[in-house]
């Protein structure tokens, strides 16, 4: 007989393998890799961004945000400026197609939320969000243990 635990991780697999079939849809529209579209995401967030910051925020290497940026120079989506203060650093900054991309996740992410969440209470989403945290402490820990 399965557990209770192990009902709940098969629905958190379906649930990242829906999501993960979303992204993949998103990327054909789009024409953005999900790494490019999450340093997009991250400029949304933050503003202009050196590299180093950039790479912090994607837990990932310069090296690695360089190509990412090198890609999203090519299509237009950011470009790199000269920072005002710092004359070793360089700036990614959105284009304004980068912004209407950006615009647009930020306006599909906040739809999706709604399509999903907008039904539930409060008091339930709070206390899901709650166990989210836990799940996701959780398995950070265990990533990390078994490293």
């Amino acid at each position: 007989m399965e557990s209770r635990a192990t009902s709940v991780l098969d629905k958190l697999l379906l649930l990242s393998s829906l999501m993960s079939t979303d992204l993949t849809r998103f990327e054909q529209e789009s024409g953005l890799t999900t790494a490019r579209t999450h340093l997009l995401w991250v400029l949304g967030l933050s503003g202009p961004s050196t590299q180093q910051a950039l790479a912090a925020a994607l837990d990932v290497t310069p090296r690695n945000v360089t190509g990412l940026v090198d890609g999203l120079v090519g299509s237009g989506h950011v470009t790199r400026e000269p920072h005002p203060t710092d004359r070793r650093a360089i700036l990614v900054t959105p284009t304004a197609r980068g912004r209407r991309a950006i615009d647009d996740l930020r306006s599909s992410h906040a739809d999706l939320a709604a399509q999903i969440f907008g039904d539930v209470p409060d008091t339930r989403l709070t206390t899901f969000e709650s166990t989210l945290d836990e799940t996701i402490a959780t398995f950070r820990r265990l990533m990390e243990e078994a490293t």
